[in-house]
């Protein structure tokens, strides 16, 4: 990294990515950051709907609010950038925007992947792993911070010790998903099972809308549960047609909540069940059980990371496709019946034992 050194680097600009179980994937590359830098003042660079998954991490000093909109929006990020005196912007985004920012910033040390067009905007450009199809996202940002120590003190501890990618809701946050839930009917003393039944960038991820409806009420017949519908407000019509789908009455909370709201709802369930969505990063992140159904994305790169999380998946010759649309009949998903997700939930609650809720009721 050209004269740079370790002790010269007083304040650092992370551009942070676009969603939110990417967000979730980049905590241990930030937790790791602060490690290698510890006296630094670090800003992250995230849009708004992150600011409130970022709020109280301990890694981070500052958030830098991006709101792209109009066509000179790099332009004016590059001005907030240039006011913030910048030495070193780590770069966890593949996009060309993510590199000219800080290029037309004038921060003087620039690292991240040499993808997109890219390389002449880095100082330091750095060649994608040839494991990017076959190892975990979160190794994929680690090993930007990974490269920075190399480049700073000629040696990469990061490799010394599992990630850490936990996160953490308080107790205060708790008590109030706890109300927000009460207010919507929730009954007290049973079994909370979460379903994310949506997926706002492909429509191929998503688990039929019937077989979640089948699903749910297995849940509520047979394991006496409450079942949460969630997701943004754009996930809202999935939510609506799973409810459709059912006999019993499940508490419709997408497009209620916040993404904060959200998290702390998560850290309250005994289960989520979800197609391969940011709220599965986030609730195997709180250390809940996880299940994830997975079609046609790659679970080795995005699936949860975490000892209480799995991952169910019935995977045709085509899959993983990454595809938004499928093309044919979407066999990836519809090979998985409800049958398979209800055993494997029903495993789960029972063999962690989680039939109540980390909040008193």
């Amino acid at each position: 990294m050209g004269t740079l050194k370790q002790q010269n680097i007083n304040r650092v600009i992370v551009r942070g990515t676009n969603w939110v179980g990417d967000a979730v994937m980049t905590i241990p590359a930030g937790r790791e950051l602060r490690r290698l830098l510890p006296g630094a003042h670090i800003t992250l660079a995230i849009k708004p709907w992150a600011k409130e998954l970022f709020a109280d991490a301990d890694f981070l000093d500052e958030l830098l609010i991006y709101d792209r909109r109009g066509p000179w929006s790099a332009v004016k990020q590059s001005a907030a950038w240039r006011r913030g005196n910048f030495d070193l912007a780590v770069l966890f985004p593949n996009a060309f925007e993510a590199a000219l920012i800080p290029a037309l910033a004038r921060v003087p040390f620039r690292i991240g992947y040499a993808t997109d067009g890219r390389s002449r905007l880095l100082t330091n450009p750095l060649p994608v792993p040839e494991w990017r199809s076959s190892k975990h996202e979160i190794y994929y940002y680690l090993n930007i911070v990974a490269e920075l120590e190399r480049a700073l003190v000629g040696s990469k501890q990061i490799a010394d010790g599992p990630p850490d990618a936990s996160l953490q809701i308080s107790e205060p946050r708790q008590s109030e998903a706890f109300d927000l839930l009460r207010a919507q009917g929730l009954r007290e003393g049973r079994a909370m099972v979460a379903l994310c039944p949506g997926s706002i960038n492909s429509r191929a991820k998503r688990w039929p809308a019937e077989r979640y409806g089948a699903l749910a009420d297995r849940l509520i017949d047979e394991l006496n549960a409450e079942v949460l519908l969630i997701g943004s407000p754009e996930e809202l019509d999935v939510s609506e047609e799973v409810s459709r789908r059912m006999r019993n009455k499940p508490i419709m909370m997408t497009g209620k909540t916040s993404l904060a709201q959200v998290a702390a709802v998560l850290s309250l369930v005994n289960l989520l069940v979800t197609n391969d969505t940011g709220p599965a990063h986030i609730a195997s992140g709180l250390g809940r059980p996880t299940l994830v159904i997975f079609g046609p994305t790659n679970h080795l790169t995005t699936g949860p990371f975490s000892p209480v999380a799995e991952i169910v998946r019935h995977p045709p010759d085509c899959a993983p496709c990454m595809l938004r649309d499928c093309p044919i009949d979407h066999r990836c998903m519809t090979a998985i019946g409800p049958q398979d997700v209800f055993e494997r939930a029903r495993l789960l609650l029972d063999s962690l034992q989680t039939t109540s809720s980390p909040v008193g009721t």
